[in-house]
This record gives C-alpha cells, structure tokens and sequence, in this order.
C-alpha cells in the first residue's frame, strides 16, 4: 500500500512539474520578445539635452543663429532633443570652452576658426589677410566641398564640425589716432584672437600683438592696457569698443568665420539618426543667421556714425595687403594650395 502511495505521489509530482516546463516553454518566447523591444522603445522616447557655449550677448546675430539651430532640432526631433543656448559667456571664454568641447563637459559651441587652428593648422588658410574677394566668393567657399572638408577635418581632434556663420569684416580700431595707412598702426597695442597667424598679421604691420579674452578687451581699452583691437562692425559695437576707440579703419583685413563644433565624444553617444538630425538642423540655420548678420550689421554702423566715431575707409589696400604678402610666402605648400583652391572658386 505504501509502495502505491509512492508511486502515486511521484506521478503528481512529474505531471506538475511537466505541466509547469509546458507553460514556462510556452510563454518565454514572447517574454524575450518583448524584452528586446523595450529598450529600443526607451531609446525612441529618451530625452537628450545638449549644451551650447556662446560668448556674445542673446540678441547678437551669432546668438540668433544658436536658437533657430536649437528650434530646428526641437522641431524636427518632436521635442526629444533639446539644445540649451548659453549666451554672453555663462559657460565661459572660447579658449576654455573649446578645450571643454574637446573633453565632453560641454556638448557644442560657437566659436571664431581662429583658435582652431591650434587643433587643425590648415585653418590658418579660410583666415589669411585680404584673402577672399568679397563676402559671396567666401560664402562660396565655405558652402562647397573646401568648406565642408575643413569641417570633417576637426574629428581627429574631438570635434565634429556643424556649420558655419557669417561675422563679416574685421577691421582696425583704435584710441590713439585715425589710422590711414599700415604705417600708422606702428607700435600700437593691438589686441587679437589667441592665434599665431593672428599675431603675425599685427606684427606684419609693426604693431605689437597683444592676445586676450573677448570679454577683457574693453576693461583694456579703457585703462590703456591695450590701443586698439580689431573687428566687425556688430563687435566693436555691441560690446561698446567704440565708446573708448573712436576711431575705426575700414581696411576689411580679414572675413574670419563662425563656426558651430560639438564634441566627438557627445556626438557618438547619440544614434547616428540623431547625429544626421543635428548636423543638417545646424546647416539649414546658416541662411537664417546670415541675414541676421546683414540687418545687424546696418543697424551697428548707423549708431557708430551717429555716435560720432572717426570712419576712415580704405579704397586701395595694395599697401596692407604688400604688407602681409610674406605671411603668404611663409606659408607651407599644403596651405599654399588650399589658398589657391580658394582664390579660384568663382
């Protein structure tokens, strides 16, 4: 009797136990299933914010830029992916925000090309003195296969170049005296961008380069430090430089553009959807800011003359640009090539 029982029990116990295999079989398959499809719908819905450096003030042209890329991305993301403007330097000065851009602790900035050229030389060529014929022939550059391979060029040092923005002509400006010919810049303190080519082209004129930070030139202005900088029409007026320099020299030495980086190291976290959004987001704001910069532009130059300042214009710059022919001739045949590249693009 006992020997049945135990057979008995042992039976149940099997019955069970396949009965319990049967249905854990039959429901596993649509358990993973659903497994696998959960994160991909978590990373469909995930919100991704990024951060954006910029040093000049929320109505400036460039800052304009800034917030029609970050509306673009909004939109064509649905709102998933959210760029953050940081204006008037809140995230701090370019030189330090772009070695942050580098390392991942910001995400993106605007930047003038002049500090890149420590990461990526040939980028001394897009800002050589008197270089392009007029602000269309440089736009034509920068939107054809030169400018859109100087922008992949900036991945192997951690950045991934985005767009570009228009910052006009830089010129001379000064505290001391009008300024006619490169002559008359001689021995004066000029503040420039940290940048050796910028350097160059001060002393290729006699005057003695002085490197600082936007954001200390007008403190330096006042007290002296400095004599002049130089500029295009919307700096020198929406910082106030043409409070304390009055006077203003329209030689159009340099067309320095803007351009918009992010980091390589927040780029590749995102898919490469994403990515693509972002860049073609940041290339589809480029005429929105250019005509900004134009509206803006106007605006600066009829408060400076209203102001009074001394406007000298430059209708021969063969002296200016005799002076800065050997910075050409110094140049390595890399660089001397891509300048040729420039100068044919009709």
């Amino acid at each position: 009797m006992k020997k049945g029982k135990i057979v008995l029990v042992m039976l149940v116990v099997g019955l069970c136990t396949l009965g319990a295999v049967w249905a854990g079989g039959s429901a596993e398959k649509p358990a993973a299933t659903q497994s696998q499809a959960q994160p991909a719908q978590s990373s469909n819905a995930q919100p991704i914010v990024l951060r954006l450096a910029e040093t000049h003030p929320a109505d400036y042209p460039t800052t304009k830029g800034d917030f029609k890329f970050a509306d673009l991305v909004k939109e064509r993301s649905n709102g998933r992916i959210t760029i953050q403007v940081y204006p008037s330097s809140q995230l701090g000065e370019e030189k330090a925000v772009i070695e942050q851009v580098q390392f991942g602790a910001i995400d993106m900035t605007r930047v003038s090309i002049s500090p890149l050229s420590a990461f990526v030389p040939a980028f001394d060529a897009l800002q050589m003195p008197y270089l392009y014929r007029n602000a269309d022939h440089m736009w034509k550059v920068l939107k054809g296969p030169i400018g859109k391979q100087f922008l992949t060029s900036l991945e192997p040092s951690g950045f991934v170049g985005l767009c570009w923005y228009e910052s006009g002509a830089r010129s001379f400006y000064n505290s001391k005296r009008e300024v006619k010919t490169p002559a008359d810049l001689k021995g004066m303190k000029i503040r420039v961008q940290q940048a050796p080519l910028m350097v160059g082209m001060v002393k290729a004129f006699d005057a003695v380069p002085t490197p600082m930070d936007f954001g200390e030139v007008y403190s330096a202005l006042q007290t002296g430090v400095v004599d002049g900088a130089e500029n295009n029409w919307p700096s020198y007026f929406s910082t106030s430089h043409y409070e304390v320099a009055k006077y203003f020299t329209l030689d159009e030495h340099t067309r320095v553009p803007e351009i918009t980086i992010a980091s390589k190291i927040s780029m590749d976290k995102l898919s490469k959807a994403d990515q693509d959004l972002i860049k073609q987001a940041a290339w589809d704001s480029m005429d929105y800011q250019i005509d900004q910069w134009a509206q803006y532009e106007k605006v600066a130059q009829e408060k400076i003359r209203a102001n009074g300042n001394v406007i000298t214009p430059v209708p021969d710059n063969s002296a200016w640009q005799k002076a800065v022919q050997p910075m050409y001739d110094k140049l390595s045949p890399d660089l001397q090539k891509i300048v040729a590249e420039i100068r044919a693009v009709k």
